[in-house]
């Protein structure tokens, strides 16, 4: 194990940093519980000359808890659900999922 992988671990387990959260596949139906770093960006869209702010809300899973993540798939957070939009892209070592996503 890396010491990028241990201290993700450390992370993903620190109740003030993530949190639990519950994926459901758009395909099989199939749960999992995970642990989620919650994120919730501005997103600024230039449109012309004009300039827009979106809020987004996008979530950091680790690959360990969710191999296999696809857009139309699931995120329950507590009385919140979202739909992942988009393809989920990974970091540089492989570890961690970033998901955006949209409310259902």
């Amino acid at each position: 194990m890396t010491v990028f992988a241990a201290t993700m671990d450390r992370i993903y387990s620190n109740p003030s940093m993530a949190i639990a959260a519950l994926w459901i596949s758009a395909t099989t139906s199939e749960e999992r519980p995970i642990r989620v770093v919650r994120r919730a960006p501005d997103r600024i869209t230039e449109f012309g000359v004009a300039r827009f702010v979106s809020d987004t809300t996008m979530v950091d899973v680790r690959v360990y808890d969710l191999p296999d993540p696809r857009p139309g798939d699931l995120i329950v957070i507590g009385a919140d659900s979202f739909t992942v939009q988009g393809e989920p892209i990974r970091d540089s070592e492989r570890l961690i999922w970033s998901l955006d996503l949209r409310p259902s």
